[in-house]
C-alpha cells in the first residue's frame, strides 16, 4: 500500500531547496565582487549614472572642470612651476605618497598633478543631486579606491623615489623587492593548497610572553567571557575598581600590548584596580548567541563579578569600540532602573520584567563613571563601514554566515583592509616590493593578525538593530525587558574620539552630546581607531583637545568645538587618569587577589583560542 504524500512536507522541502539555491547563487556572485552584493553595487551605479544622464547642467560643469584641470596641468608642465603654484590644480590632500623631492621634477610633477586633478574631478563627479545618500557614499568610496590603485606612486616606472633608489643601490632595492614579492606569492599559494585548513601562522609577538603580560588572575568565567583582575602595583589604590569592556571584534590585549604600550599597565601603575573582559572566540556551536547574550553574559555578569570580587558598591567603567556601545546600553538600563526604583522597590517597579532580569540588574554596582573610547552610539554616520551596510548586503552576509555559523576573522580583517587600502595595500606594496624595505613588525601589527570571529545571530542583530535602524539613538532598543535611551545615563562621561578614525568617525562619536545631558568631557586625540587610542605617555608628537560640558549642557557643533577646545601636548591617558581620580574616593591599602578567587593566571585561556579563518 502506497503511503500518501504530505503536500505540506513537499512544500517545505521545495522551499528549503529553493532557498539553498538562492544562497548558492548569491554566494558565487558575491565572490566575483569582492564579497559585496553585486545587486547593491549595481543599484548604486545605476542610481548615479541615471541621475547624471538626466542632468546636462551637471555634465557641462564636469566637462568644464575637466578642461580647466587639464589646462592647469599642461600650463604648469610647460612653465616648470612646482606643484602648489597659484595656477596649479586644486589638491585634495597632502599624503605620504608624494613626499619625495623627485615628485617636484619633470615629468613626475606632471604625473602627480594629473593624478591629483583626476582624483579631484572624480570626487566631484560622484556628487550628483538626487542620488540617495547611501549610493552616493558607495560611488565616492569606490572612486577613491580606483584612484588609489591608479596612483603613479604604485608603479616603478612612474615613481621617482623607486627609480632613484634603485640606481643608487645598483638595483639591489629592486632585487630585494622582487624577492619579497616572490616569497609572499609562494606563501599565498601554499595557504590556498595547504591540506590542513586550520594551519595557523605564528604571531610575531607571543600572547602571554611578549604581549598581554601585565600580572593578574582570571577571577570569573562563563561561556562567553573570562574576567581578568590585575595584580596591584601600588601600595594604595582607589576604592572604585575600573571595569574595561573591549570590543568582541578584537582580542582584548589591544589594551595590554607590550609593557610600554599597555593602557592596562599604565592604569594599574596609577593606583587603579583594573578588571578587563576577555571575550571567547566563538565557533559554529555559538551561532545562536545574540546581542542580549553579549550584554548579559559579557557586561552584566562582569559587573556583578567585579562587585563580588571587591565588595565595591560603585565602579568605574570603560568601553572600547563595540564594547563601548555595549557599555552605553547597560549604563542606560542602569539609569532607567534607578529612576523606576525611586517610586517603587524591586520588581514592583517593572512588573513585566522576568525574575532573572530583575535580580541581575538590581544587584549590580552603581556606575561612578562611564568612559567610551571610539564608540558609536548614533549610527546615522557610520563612516566608511556604511559602504558595506544596506538590506541587500546584509542578506548576502546572512546567507554566508548561515553556512558556517559565524563571521570569520578573515572576512572582518579583509573589510578593514579594504577600508584603508591606500595605507594597508598600495603604500605597503610600494615600500615592500618597489623600494625593497623590510617590514618592521610591532606589537599592534601582531595583535591585528590575531583574528576573531563573531556569531551569526549576534552580528546580524548588531548590524540590523544599530546600523540599519539606529535603535539605540532612537530610544527603541530593549534590554532585559526594558526600553532604554541614552538620556537615562546619569553617571559622568568621558568620551574619546580620534581624528583619523574610519571605523568610528569622531563626529559620529561626538553625537553623544545630543543623546545625553549628563556631565560629559570630550577628548579628540590624534591618530586613528587603534593608534589614536594606544597613546602611551612619552611618545613624540602626541596631542589632544579636551573640553567639558556640564549637566544639562547646550549643543555645540563639532567644528565649533574643534575651534574652541584647548589643545594639549602629550598623551590623553594622563588626562583620563586625572579625570578618573577626580571622581574617585580617597585611596585605600591595596589587597592581593585571594587565591580562592583565581581560576588561572592572566591572560587566561579564551584569548589563546585562534582559528585560521
Amino acid at each position: 500500500m502506497n503511503t500518501p504524500k504530505n503536500p505540506s512536507l513537499d512544500a517545505v522541502s521545495q522551499s528549503h531547496a529553493g532557498k539553498s539555491l538562492d544562497a548558492l547563487i548569491h554566494s558565487k556572485l558575491a565572490k566575483m565582487s569582492g564579497g559585496m552584493s553585486p545587486i547593491s553595487l549595481s543599484l548604486a551605479y545605476a542610481d548615479w549614472a541615471m541621475h547624471l544622464a538626466a542632468s546636462p547642467e551637471r555634465q557641462l560643469k564636469l566637462a568644464q572642470e575637466a578642461a580647466k584641470f587639464s589646462y592647469q596641468v599642461f600650463a604648469a608642465s610647460l612653465s616648470g612651476k612646482p606643484h602648489g603654484a597659484a595656477d596649479a590644480p586644486t589638491v585634495v590632500e597632502k599624503d605620504g605618497r608624494f613626499k619625495d623631492e623627485g615628485w617636484n621634477q619633470w615629468p613626475f610633477n606632471t604625473l602627480k598633478d594629473s593624478f591629483k586633478a583626476s582624483e579631484k574631478w572624480w570626487g566631484d563627479a560622484t556628487q550628483v543631486e538626487g542620488v540617495s545618500r547611501h549610493h552616493q557614499h558607495m560611488m565616492s568610496f569606490f572612486a577613491r579606491q580606483w584612484m588609489d590603485a591608479l596612483s603613479p606612486s604604485n608603479w616603478a616606472a612612474t615613481n621617482p623615489e623607486v627609480l632613484r633608489k634603485g640606481q643608487e643601490s645598483m638595483g639591489q632595492t629592486w632585487l630585494k623587492g622582487f624577492e619579497s614579492y616572490t616569497r609572499d606569492m609562494q606563501a599565498m599559494r601554499q595557504a590556498r593548497t595547504d591540506a590542513n585548513p586550520d594551519t595557523l601562522a605564528e604571531l610575531d609577538f607571543e600572547v602571554g610572553k611578549q604581549v598581554a603580560i601585565t600580572p593578574g588572575k582570571v577571577v570569573f568565567r562563563n561561556h562567553l567571557i573570562e574576567l581578568i583582575q590585575y595584580t596591584p602595583m601600588t601600595k594604595t589604590v582607589f576604592p572604585e575598581p575600573l571595569l574595561i569592556i573591549p570590543s568582541c571584534i578584537m582580542k582584548y590585549y589591544i589594551l595590554d600590548l607590550s609593557p610600554e604600550n599597555s593602557m592596562v599597565r599604565y592604569l594599574v601603575g596609577k593606583g587603579h584596580t583594573v578588571f578587563i573582559v576577555s571575550w571567547r572566540n566563538p565557533d559554529a556551536s555559538d551561532r545562536e548567541l545574540g546581542m542580549q547574550d553579549y550584554l548579559q553574559l559579557g557586561v552584566v555578569d562582569a559587573m556583578a563579578a567585579v562587585k563580588t570580587a571587591t565588595g565595591a558598591e560603585r565602579i568605574h567603567s570603560l568601553g572600547y569600540c563595540l564594547g563601548g556601545t555595549f557599555l552605553s546600553i547597560i549604563a542606560s538600563a542602569l539609569g532607567r532602573r534607578a529612576q523606576l526604583n525611586k517610586g517603587a522597590k524591586g520588581k514592583a517597579a517593572m512588573p513585566h520584567r522576568r525574575q532573572e532580569d530583575h535580580a541581575a540588574f538590581d544587584e549590580l554596582p552603581e556606575l561612578a563613571s562611564v568612559t567610551l573610547l571610539a564608540a558609536q552610539t548614533d549610527f546615522t554616520e557610520p563612516g566608511e563601514l556604511g559602504v558595506f551596510i544596506d538590506d541587500d548586503q546584509l542578506k548576502t552576509l546572512r546567507e554566508d554566515m548561515a553556512e558556517k555559523g559565524y563571521l570569520s576573522g578573515k572576512q572582518m580583517a579583509g573589510s578593514f583592509q579594504f577600508l584603508n587600502s591606500r595605507d594597508l595595500i598600495w603604500s605597503r606594496n610600494t615600500r615592500r616590493y618597489l623600494l625593497g624595505q623590510d617590514e618592521v613588525g610591532n606589537d599592534m601589527m601582531s595583535w591585528n593578525a590575531d583574528l576573531t570571529r563573531l556569531p551569526e545571530r549576534m552580528h546580524s542583530e548588531y548590524l540590523s538593530s544599530l546600523f540599519l535602524n539606529n535603535a539605540l539613538a532612537n530610544g527603541h532598543y530593549r534590554v532585559a525587558g526594558m526600553g532604554v535611551a541614552l538620556m537615562d545615563i546619569k553617571a559622568p562621561m568621558l568620551v574619546v574620539g580620534t581624528v583619523r578614525d574610519h571605523v568610528s568617525p569622531w563626529r559620529s562619536v561626538y553625537k553623544i552630546h545630543l543623546l545625553t545631558d549628563t556631565q560629559t568631557t570630550f577628548i579628540l586625540a590624534a591618530g586613528g581607531h587603534n593608534a589614536g587610542i594606544i597613546s602611551e605617555p612619552g611618545h613624540a608628537n602626541r596631542s589632544y583637545q579636551m573640553a567639558a560640558a556640564d549637566k544639562g549642557h547646550d549643543w555645540t557643533a563639532p567644528d565649533e568645538w574643534v575651534a574652541k577646545a584647548p589643545l594639549f601636548d602629550g598623551s590623553w591617558w594622563e588626562a583620563m587618569h586625572a579625570w578618573l581620580a577626580d571622581r574617585s574616593g580617597e585611596q585605600v591599602p591595596a589587597k592581593a587577589i585571594p587565591a580562592k578567587q583565581a581560576l588561572c593566571n592572566a591572560p587566561g585561556e579564551y584569548v589563546m583560542v585562534r582559528y585560521a579563518d
